[in-house]
């Protein structure tokens, strides 16, 4: 490869060009910015963005027509999610903080995953589980679901958001694989590529994967120990005009905030003005000591759409989760599923009632919240000591979100820390903004092993 300044010059514009192509912001057909105005907003010579240009036409890429210009090739590249988003490192990468937690070897020490410990589940509740699906109608174990799910668990899952103030029938519940193939179809069903998408700044971090995947504009607005400041959300409303705001209102993932009242009732209030629809994701709801405010109690699931899983505290590996929206969004979502899944997961939705509807379920929820709550108290004292503090005191679940001493960036730790097999979740993972650079997010349940501590302690000295 010619190596010359101008033929770097050349090669650092066409990676604008492609980077723009990748994340959809230039879309097949579109016309690509003039040479003399490319020029100018990336400082090179005009001859520069020509010689790129005309790379690229050869490449396939874009083409040109006399006279008019350039403009993107009809077949457009393959997408790729982590391409989409911002050069990054990779150890705040959301890719690597998932592959990382996945792949790595049962010997590693994973406090920075998003689970609980096998040994935290309910074991023998899903071995009972399977025993009776073993026994049940041939239909159970051979044929295809319903689209909308397995109705006793739709009923089962009606009556447990009862007892949170949200008003759902099972017909106004839609079963999915879990609670990121839920966010996937209501991108699908509500959004188009180009669209703009709110999240919490910080947030979790495969919500900006998904919508990266959706070809979304994502827009983050701070989050604070109350919700969203609501000076901010309400000007980057305005501004912005999303289609959708995506947020936790108990326990929010990173930071274990909880909504506050007053605020959930301007964030209401806002999204009405502007015709914002919310998905609210509950995933962590039976974690929780006292309930928080959902925003679909006081919505009436006008506006706000409620999403949840059984992922952490029944089993990662039975994938079930639930959409429940108005009904003719229902509908729709239904038509949706069976274009992309025809029907849900007939076994697995069989299993997790048989577990929910086991009287121990709830015996172990109240296990495991005492479990947590004494192991958030441990973790605390234990990072405090070298020097981790919580950014604040969640009162329930399972994450810590701290800030790191100092401007200790969060990245280098993690990787030094990856050497002797930790895995950790840095800051800026979750952060749309790149604003966490020195914040850490600890799982709990998996931070008790006394290594982690010890390795932390080195790597921060390092």
């Amino acid at each position: 490869m010619d190596l010359s300044a101008t033929s770097s010059k050349a090669a650092m514009v066409m990676g604008v060009i492609r980077q723009r192509l990748i994340g959809r912001v230039l879309t097949p057909g579109a016309k690509l910015p003039s040479v003399r105005s490319l020029s100018g907003t990336l400082s090179v010579s005009t001859s520069t963005v020509v010689d790129a240009y005309e790379r690229l036409v050869a490449e396939g890429a874009i083409v040109s027509r006399p006279g008019s210009g350039f403009y993107v090739a009809n077949q457009a590249a393959p997408f790729s999610p982590a391409e989409a988003g911002p050069k990054l490192d990779r150890a705040v990468d959301p890719f690597w903080i998932s592959r990382q937690s996945l792949e790595s070897s049962e010997d590693s020490l994973k406090p920075g995953c998003g689970w609980l410990p096998p040994s935290w589940l309910p074991e023998e509740a899903m071995r009972k589980s399977l025993r009776t699906l073993s026994r049940a109608e041939p239909s159970s174990l051979a044929d295809y679901g319903t689209p909308l799910g397995l109705y006793p668990l739709r009923r089962l899952i009606s009556r447990r958001m009862g007892e949170r103030g949200i008003e759902a029938s099972p017909e106004q519940i839609m079963l999915t694989e879990s609670g990121t193939q839920a966010i996937d179809l209501l991108c699908r069903f509500l959004i188009e590529p180009g669209d703009t998408v709110l999240v919490d700044d910080p947030c979790y971090f495969n919500f900006h994967a998904l919508l990266r995947a959706h070809r979304a504009k994502i827009v983050g607005v701070p989050y604070t120990a109350n919700g969203p400041d609501l000076a901010a959300f309400a000007a980057i409303v305005s501004e912005h005009r999303p289609r959708l705001y995506i947020t936790n209102s108990a326990i929010h993932n990173p930071t274990g905030a909880v909504l506050s009242p007053v605020t959930a009732h301007r964030v209401l209030k806002i999204a009405e003005e502007f015709d914002l629809t919310i998905v609210e994701d509950d995933i962590f709801a039976d974690f929780e000591t006292v309930a928080a405010p959902r925003l679909a109690a006081f919505d009436g699931l006008e506006r706000v759409i409620h999403i949840g899983s059984f992922s952490k505290t029944l089993s990662a590996a039975a994938r079930c989760g639930f959409i429940a929206a108005r009904p003719d969004w229902i509908e729709g979502l239904t038509d949706l599923k069976i274009a992309t899944s025809f029907a849900g997961g007939r076994m697995t939705e069989e299993v997790v009632h048989a577990a929910l509807s086991d009287g121990g379920y709830r015996k172990h929820l109240d296990a495991l919240r005492a479990r947590l709550s004494k192991a958030m108290a441990e973790v605390t004292k234990k990072l405090a000591a070298i020097g981790i503090e919580p950014v604040l005191h969640p009162q329930s679940g399972m994450f810590l979100w701290c800030r790191l001493p100092g401007e200790t960036d969060a990245a280098e730790v993690a990787r030094a820390c990856l050497q002797k097999q930790i895995v950790l979740a840095p800051g800026n993972a979750f952060s749309l903004s790149q604003s966490a650079k020195n914040c850490m997010r600890f799982n709990v349940s998996q931070t008790l092993d006394p290594r982690i501590f010890e390795t932390l302690k080195s790597a921060l000295k390092a």
